[in-house]
C-alpha cells in the first residue's frame, strides 16, 4: 500500500511540488497523467527514495520515505524513464548482475532470472548484448530489472515512451499483466494508454494533483451536464434545432462531425447542463423528425484531461512559478 499526504518537494526556495495526497492500494495499477514538466518524475522519484521531500510524508508498506529508505528500497522495483543499462553486457549476465545487487539470495538468482524473463517475454534474447536490442526490448529489460527481487511494488517512469504502436500494445499487455500481483505506479503522456492500462489516474498539473479517478469519474468531475448523440430519421431542419434549443438545460445543439457520425441518417449532437434526455427525445418525436437512438457521448480522456488543466491554471493564476501569493515557497 502506497500513502502519500501532503508531499511537497522544492528547490532553492521554489515549490515545484505543492501538497500532493493520494493512495493507492495493494495490486492496483495508477498511472500520473500529466503535460511534460508537471511533476510527474519528481513525485515518481521521491517516492523510489532518489529524492527526498522537503515535507509531508510518503509511505509504503508502512515504511516512510525519508525515515526508512533502504528498508523502501527492498520492497520496490524502479524503472526511471532511461533504462540503467550496460550495453556491453548480455541480458541474462545483466539480470543475474542486478539480481546479486538486490540481495537475491545465491542459490535463488537463476530462478529470479527465469522467473523476470518469462515475465517480460525476453527468451529470445538473453544471449544479445542490450546495445544490440531495440529501443522496445531495451525497455522490457528495465521492466525485468525492476522485477527481478519479486518485489511487491513497481514504479515505472514513462514505460512506453518512444515505443512504436506494435511495442506500445506488447508494453501494455505486459503491466496489465502484472495486475494483482504487484502494486504498480506508473507516468506516462500517452491518454490512451493510461486508460487501457490502469484502474486509476492521478491527473498531476503545475506540481499539484488536479484530479484522480477512473476515466468515467474524472468526466463526471469536470461535465455536470451531458452530451447526447441523437439519430434521426429524416433531415434535422433548421425547426427541430430551435426547437431543442429552447428545451430547459440545452445549451447548445450542433450536427455530429464526421468522425463522431456512426449512422447513414442525419445525427445531431445535443449539449445539456443535466439530464434531459427525456425531454430532448419528446421535442425530437413531436417534430416529426423520428428518433432513431440517443446515445449519450463520452467525452474522451484527452478532452478530459485538458479542461482539467485549464481549470488548474486557471485557479493557480499567477502561481505558475510554484510560489505562493506571497512570492516564496510555502511548505
Amino acid at each position: 500500500m502506497i500513502v502519500v499526504d501532503g508531499l511537497c518537494k522544492a528547490y532553492g526556495g521554489r515549490l515545484v511540488i505543492h501538497r500532493v495526497s493520494f493512495r493507492i492500494e495493494a495490486g492496483q495499477i495508477v498511472g500520473l497523467l500529466g503535460l511534460n514538466g508537471a511533476g510527474k518524475s519528481t513525485i515518481l522519484k521521491m517516492l523510489g527514495c532518489f529524492l527526498m521531500p522537503s515535507a509531508g510524508r510518503a509511505t509504503i508498506n508502512g515504511f516512510a520515505v525519508d525515515e526508512a529508505p533502504h528498508e523502501i528500497r527492498r520492497l520496490i522495483g524502479y524503472l526511471p524513464d532511461t533504462p540503467p543499462l550496460y550495453d556491453e553486457m548480455t541480458v541474462v549476465s545483466y539480470l543475474r548482475f542486478v539480481a546479486r545487487l538486490k540481495n537475491v539470495a545465491a542459490g535463488d538468482v537463476e530462478s529470479a532470472v527465469r522467473t523476470a524473463v518469462a515475465k517480460t517475454n525476453l527468451e529470445d534474447v538473453l544471449r544479445t548484448r542490450l546495445g544490440e536490442l531495440s529501443h522496445g526490448f531495451r525497455q522490457r529489460v528495465g521492466i525485468a530489472q525492476a522485477l527481478v527481487h519479486n518485489p511487491p511494488v513497481l514504479i515505472l517512469d514513462e514505460p512506453i515512451n518512444g515505443l512504436d504502436p506494435v511495442q506500445i500494445v506488447e508494453m501494455r499487455d505486459l503491466i496489465v499483466s502484472l495486475r494483482g500481483q504487484h502494486t504498480v505506479i506508473l507516468s506516462s503522456h500517452i491518454l490512451s494508454e493510461i486508460t487501457r492500462t490502469c484502474d486509476r489516474i492521478l491527473v498531476i498539473d503545475d506540481g499539484r494533483l488536479v484530479a484522480e479517478g477512473s476515466e468515467a469519474q474524472l468526466d463526471q468531475s469536470v461535465r455536470a451536464g451531458m452530451r447526447l448523440q441523437c439519430e434521426l430519421e429524416g433531415v434535422a431542419g433548421d425547426g427541430l434545432v430551435a426547437r431543442l434549443r429552447s428545451v430547459p438545460g440545452v445549451s447548445k445543439v450542433r450536427a455530429a462531425a464526421a468522425g463522431e457520425a456512426r449512422g447513414t441518417h442525419a445525427e445531431l449532437v445535443v449539449e445539456t447542463d443535466r439530464d434531459v434526455r427525456a425531454a430532448v427525445a419528446r421535442a425530437i418525436i413531436e417534430s416529426g423528425a423520428g428518433l432513431l437512438g440517443m446515445s449519450r457521448m463520452e467525452a474522451g480522456l484527452e478532452s478530459v484531461f485538458m479542461k482539467l488543466v485549464s481549470a488548474s491554471q486557471g485557479q493557480a493564476g499567477g502561481r505558475a512559478d510554484g510560489r505562493d501569493a506571497g512570492g516564496e515557497a510555502q511548505l
